[in-house]
């Protein structure tokens, strides 16, 4: 079964950084939980698909962008869990273009049934009203919200961490809807600092993340979103691609990339202390390659390998 278990033997592969510095750099390969259902998606889904199937619900319904790695991974996990599955996808004009995207194609042949709405709409996902007319559309449906991040999903991501991962003095993610950070924050030891870089512009995810989080240890990075959610240059590019041809690890260019960037930047300006002991969370979301490779040939530029 895909959910049989919330544990898994995830490995951390170190990265050599420089000999001047003398601590270590290390990777968790939570990409590598699912090829489909990876990283943080299968921690945030977890729980959430028990309480569904607990709940005696038959469907899932969602929320997402034409990207999304969540719409990607709530389709499959509910088909391979015996639900139906409805995402509501941001932006009427992606209607009639679902087979010239990788992500919304991968869902369709799920068996995701699509709502598209408008832009101005789709923020008014949390309202009552919204929520109320997609129950009397859709019938009896057990929500999962954007990005998956509720209480039962920062219950999942409490379990990326291991007890060997008690050596590492900071714990670095990428931050999206503020779940995963949440999950690492709890489960986190004293004397380990919880590092976030965010992949949107603002200051609202602070609030977000102190929801659900139970202690201070931690901190936002802002200088690495590269213009906001899905932005990208040929700075980012090329690094991603160099990252995966020295160490053989992918990184996604939503989230992954900008983070190692950022750690690798912080370690070259000395932010870290030589001795310190740094563990990356890779989240996964390798998916959204695809997606992102067919706008940048539009725009004549180079391509994530």
């Amino acid at each position: 079964m895909l959910f049989s278990s919330k544990d898994f033997s995830v490995r951390n592969q170190i990265i050599p950084f420089s000999e001047r510095f003398t601590g270590q750099l290390a990777i968790k390969r939570e990409d590598a939980i699912h090829p489909f259902v990876s990283g943080n998606k299968y921690r945030k889904l977890f729980y959430n698909i028990k309480q569904a199937a607990a709940e005696e619900h038959t469907t899932l319904l969602t929320f997402g962008g034409a990207f999304s790695n969540h719409i990607a991974a709530v389709a499959y996990a509910g088909q391979q869990s015996g639900f139906k599955t409805v995402g509501v996808i941001r932006g009427e004009e992606l209607s009639g273009a679902v087979n010239q995207n990788p992500t919304l194609q991968f869902a369709a042949a799920c068996g995701m049934d699509f709502k598209f709405v408008s832009r101005s709409a789709y923020r008014d996902k949390e309202d009552a009203s919204f929520l109320n007319a997609l129950t009397s559309e859709f019938g009896r449906v057990y929500i999962v919200p954007e990005g998956g991040t509720n209480a039962l999903a920062v219950k999942g991501c409490e379990h990326i961490l291991t007890p060997e991962d008690a050596r590492f003095d900071y714990i670095c993610c990428a931050v999206g809807t503020g779940g995963t950070i949440a999950g690492l924050i709890n489960s986190s030891l004293p004397h380990q600092t919880i590092l976030g870089f965010p992949a949107l512009k603002g200051d609202f995810l602070q609030n977000n993340i102190s929801k659900f989080a139970t202690k201070n240890n931690w901190e936002l990075i802002t200088d690495y979103h590269f213009g906001g959610y899905a932005k990208v240059n040929t700075q980012l590019i090329a690094f991603i691609n160099q990252f995966k041809t020295q160490y053989g690890v992918p990184l996604d260019p939503v989230y992954t990339g900008k983070l190692m960037f950022g750690v690798i930047d912080l370690l070259e300006n000395h932010y870290f202390k030589p001795n310190a002991n740094i563990l990356v969370i890779h989240t996964g979301g390798l998916q959204g390659i695809a997606g992102m490779n067919t706008r940048l040939k539009t725009k004549g530029m180079p391509l994530i390998l």
